[in-house]
């Protein structure tokens, strides 16, 4: 599995044929996303699931993500987010208070 950092504050977790599906994306980004490359390659972190199924976070990907008490772990499809439990509630929080985007208000659940 591969882990990188988001913009958005949190990290990214994907299993390797993901990643490769992923990272193919961003080194063919033109060049006015050189730091956005940087963001997502420059971090990215080969893991291993342990005995137990958890996953060693190296410090400072841990320190990007704030990671510190709580975590939580989305799964989004192709890939999973890891979140310190207190940004992900502020940025959920805000997230909920702008209301319902344009693009979903004629998906039907």
């Amino acid at each position: 599995m591969t882990i990188t950092r988001h913009p958005d504050g949190c990290l990214l977790l994907f299993p390797r044929p993901e990643w490769e599906v992923f990272r193919a994306k961003i080194v063919n980004l033109p060049m006015d996303a050189k730091w956005f490359q940087r963001i997502f390659l420059g971090s990215a972190a080969d893991v291993e699931l342990d005995t137990a199924g958890r996953v060693l976070i190296a410090p400072e990907l841990r320190q990007a993500a704030k990671l510190e008490k709580e975590v939580m772990l989305l799964g989004m499809g192709s890939r999973f987010e890891i979140w310190d439990k207190e940004t992900y509630d502020a940025q959920e929080q805000e997230a909920m208070s702008q209301g319902m985007p344009e693009s979903l208000k004629n998906f039907t659940f």
